[in-house]
């Protein structure tokens, strides 16, 4: 079976908090996945607060594959789905580079894991839930569990008979 892929852009918002930490100044955590890409410098300040600004960051393609829509429908079905974002700073300085958007929660787990420098969840728009639903409907085959019987060393146990 071949496997299908799609993907879809959207626009990512980020919020850079300050924070009072004798090591770092501020922390970066994602604030929204926007629909649509808008037409607007990455790195824009969309709005300044008391202890936060925020950022639009700058789009990112979210990637369905057909091989993964287990994960996406238990994603759905969670009530709350998450969208991932992952991001890096690049060359070790304090410039923040888009790495990965994911709708696929194993793919989530495992962004965690790598060392990205700033990684969140933030909740799915019912739109983007709709087009990943669809996609699920289309695609996701249910693969039938099938456990494997062990080699075992011949003997006389194994065979069924009594030994004397």
């Amino acid at each position: 079976m071949a496997m299908t892929e799609t993907s879809r852009e959207v626009g990512v918002v980020l919020r850079r908090r300050s924070i009072d930490n004798p090591w770092i100044d501020h922390m970066w955590s994602p604030a929204m996945i926007l629909d649509e890409v808008p037409a607007t410098a990455p790195w824009t300040i969309l709005s300044t607060e008391t202890d936060a600004t925020v950022f639009y960051a700058g789009s990112a393609s979210i990637d369905l594959f057909s091989s993964e829509t287990a994960n996406y429908r238990d994603n759905l079905a969670d009530g709350e789905p998450r969208i991932w974002v992952a991001l890096r700073r690049q060359d070790g300085g304090s410039e923040l580079e888009l790495t990965k958007v994911t709708a696929d929660p194993s793919e989530g787990e495992a962004m965690f894991e790598s060392g990205c420098d700033v990684i969140g969840t933030v909740p799915m728009s019912p739109e983007i839930a709709s087009w990943i639903a669809a996609f699920v409907d289309e695609f996701h085959v249910e693969r039938v569990f099938h456990k494997r019987k062990r080699d075992r060393a011949g003997g006389a146990r194994d065979r069924g008979t009594r030994e004397p």
